[in-house]
């Protein structure tokens, strides 16, 4: 069996880990090394069995932990193209470090096959497909403003679904956000909010999806009881309700959340 959670999760920091037997990935760090470090010793995982890092994006919440991190430990790093070359320009990357752009194709990361696939945000920016050992899928997209054709592509079929739910829209219209920032939100270019992440998840559920993960959930213009709630509700209107079998789960900003199994 595999699973997923993540150590920390919401606009202040990112970071989701896939576990599966004896290895792990980590996708994204977006808060200190010490804290990712702690969070990992809270779960009993050894650093060596880290197999790799996913990097979805250059936002300091996706990466600030990272310099230090591989300071100290070197695990492989994986991007998109565009990604890789900002990290190696801000000096993230250590000379020697094993980075690999992930474009096009599927990477056999310690045994996990690894899919990138591009997400609508203001830098270039990706989500990722994860082939676990055993051959169960799970997909993971967050910092997106729009959900395209191709997210759905590799969103559909997962047993397991990590999927942005960044903003209530009344929150984020009614909130302290001045208007350019508000707008950027809203964008295509931007994130997703409850009500979109809602009425994905109920395509994602009538194809055979059975776990949801709710993450980067805004600590201005958002809740996890609002981001569960848009998702009950639109999950109810067809006759679906979460329960052992059908689990969606908001995950928590500063601490460790759950495992969903897989």
């Amino acid at each position: 069996m595999a699973s997923f959670t993540t150590l920390y999760s919401g606009s202040s920091g990112n970071c989701g880990l896939v576990l599966s037997g004896g290895g792990y990935l980590l996708i994204d760090m977006g808060k200190s090394c010490r804290t990712t470090l702690g969070a990992l010793k809270g779960l009993g995982l050894a650093v060596g069995d880290c197999r790799g890092i996913l990097i979805t994006h250059e936002h300091i919440d996706h990466i600030a932990g990272l310099k230090v991190f591989l300071r100290h430990y070197s695990p492989p790093v994986y991007a998109g193209a565009a990604t890789l070359d900002a990290l190696e320009c801000r000096g993230i990357l250590p000379p020697g470090l094993e980075a690999v752009a992930l474009e096009g194709r599927t990477e056999d990361v310690g045994g996990f096959g690894v899919t990138a696939f591009p997400t609508s945000h203001d830098v270039p920016c990706c989500g990722f497909r994860i082939q676990t050992p055993e051959g169960r899928a799970m997909a993971i997209a967050t910092d997106l403003g729009t959900l395209t054709p191709v997210v759905h592509q590799h969103l559909g079929g997962a047993a397991l679904v990590a999927l942005e739910a960044n903003y209530d829209l009344y929150s984020l219209r009614h909130g302290p956000y001045p208007y350019y920032l508000k707008t950027r939100i809203e964008s295509a270019r931007g994130h997703l909010s409850n009500d979109e992440c809602a009425a994905k998840c109920l395509e994602l559920v009538q194809e055979g999806c059975k776990r949801f993960a709710l993450c980067h959930l805004s600590q201005e213009n958002n809740t996890p009881a609002l981001a569960l709630g848009a998702v009950g509700r639109t999950l109810a209107a067809a006759g679906i309700v979460p329960d052992a079998d059908t689990v969606v789960q908001a995950q928590r900003r500063g601490e460790t959340s759950p495992f969903l199994e897989f």
